[in-house]
């Protein structure tokens, strides 16, 4: 796959592409989207796809990375703005809730991909992996700012209330799963807190 070489900015077709596939990867699902449907709807021609993408596979790993890089980006301005960990935390589950709401949600991109990449050993479910590797040791460094000591097993508890909220937020009211969600975590952390 071609990258753009360190501090220049990748093609416009390259970035129409991603943009055009993460857009109907998430709205409709992996595999239900062939090659030609993204290389229609990014306005760009069969050579174009090929020389950025090699295959669809490539391709699904670039939309990982970008959801990958936004839910960083996000994850990053929570922490920063909320220099108290544990105001982190809540920032954090306030974006979730915020994702939740929002027009077109269809859950966590990473748990749909999981369900169409189940295969352990296959490069797009090691891409989801270390998606959530990285999330649960962001969340298990910020509560064992908090308090040390069962800080993983919090971090595992965040995640859990996090994929249900992300589940149950496309399949009923979002407002209401967003306020559940955000109790359960300003509860974990509390409690998390004074153990």
């Amino acid at each position: 796959m071609t990258h753009a070489a360190p501090g220049t900015r990748p093609s416009e077709a390259r970035l129409r592409l991603l943009a055009t596939a993460t857009q109907i990867f998430y709205a409709e699902g992996i595999h239900s989207v062939g090659v030609e449907r993204v290389i229609s709807e990014a306005k760009v021609t069969r050579a174009t796809f090929y020389r950025h993408f090699p295959g669809k596979e490539d391709l699904v790993l670039a939309y990982l990375r970008e959801v990958h890089r936004m839910d960083r980006e996000g994850i990053d301005a929570a922490i920063a703005a909320n220099p108290a960990p544990a105001d982190a935390l809540l920032a954090i589950a306030g974006s979730i809730a915020h994702q939740i709401q929002s027009p077109g949600f269809r859950g966590c991109a990473f748990l749909n991909a999981a369900a169409e990449y189940p295969a352990g050993d296959h490069p797009v479910h090691q891409q989801i992996i270390a998606h959530r590797t990285w999330f649960q040791d962001t969340l298990h460094s910020l509560l064992a700012q908090v308090k040390q000591e069962r800080s993983e097993a919090a971090a595992h508890h965040y995640v859990m209330l996090r994929d249900g909220a992300m589940a149950a937020g496309c399949l009923f009211d979002p407002a209401l799963v967003s306020e559940t969600f955000l109790d359960g975590i300003e509860g974990l952390v509390s409690t998390h807190s004074k153990r």
